[in-house]
């Protein structure tokens, strides 16, 4: 069941009709799109695009098990092991989203690189907390400006005051990303290089979901 269940929460780049990104989604909302034929694999293979339904994705899983099972995560049920594919493309629908990357927790923490931003050493996300680079006491919001990632020491140090005030500096300047930080991250395992050839700069309006 846990195989199940780590296979189903694998990430697929979703592509819209024209071959752009449009979100990141689980692999069980893949798979629905996948069984309502309302969407088609996309694999990157030594260069050149295919496309597969479901049923060809399917009958590709015995020479991808053979020859490609590292590659893969992989779905088992009592009928069938299948592949989870990387990308998939939309039949029928043409559009860009129009969201931008969300302010959240996790994406400040992907941002930062979970390194803290006074003292530059990189900590779990339970060592982490967020600290308001103008304190809220004095105006400062939660916009990606004024929110980074603070070692528990280090935001004790600052307290309500400023860097500045509390004789600290920024390792870097807090900025908004132009791409979705936690997709920048996945990028970097091996499995998810297939994304680059369709993550253009202009289209970094992708959003986990």
């Amino acid at each position: 069941m846990t195989a199940l269940v780590s296979a189903l929460d694998s990430r697929v780049l979703v592509l819209n009709r024209l071959y752009g990104a449009i979100r990141v989604v689980d692999a069980r909302r893949a798979f629905t799109l996948l069984c309502k034929q309302v969407a088609e694999v996309i694999s990157v293979e030594n260069g050149a695009y295919l496309n597969y339904n479901l049923a060809s994705w399917s009958e590709a899983a015995e020479f991808q098990r053979e020859f490609e099972m590292e590659e893969h995560d992989w779905l088992r049920t009592t009928r069938l092991v299948i592949a989870v594919p990387k990308i998939i493309r939309l039949l029928g629908y043409d559009r860009f989203p129009k969201e931008q990357v969300k302010l959240n927790r996790r994406n400040i923490y992907a941002r930062d690189s979970n390194r803290c931003q006074y003292c530059g050493k990189h900590f779990s996300t339970k060592e982490l907390t967020l600290d308001h680079v103008v304190p809220r006491v004095q105006g400062g919001g939660n916009t990606w400006e004024n929110l980074v990632c603070a070692c528990v020491k280090c935001n004790a140090r600052k307290g309500g005051r400023t860097p500045a005030e509390a004789g600290i500096k920024l390792v870097r300047s807090a900025v908004k990303p132009k791409r979705n930080p936690a997709i920048s991250l996945r990028l970097g395992s091996p499995r998810y290089q297939s994304w680059k050839a369709f993550l253009d700069e202009a289209y970094w309006t992708v959003e986990l979901t």
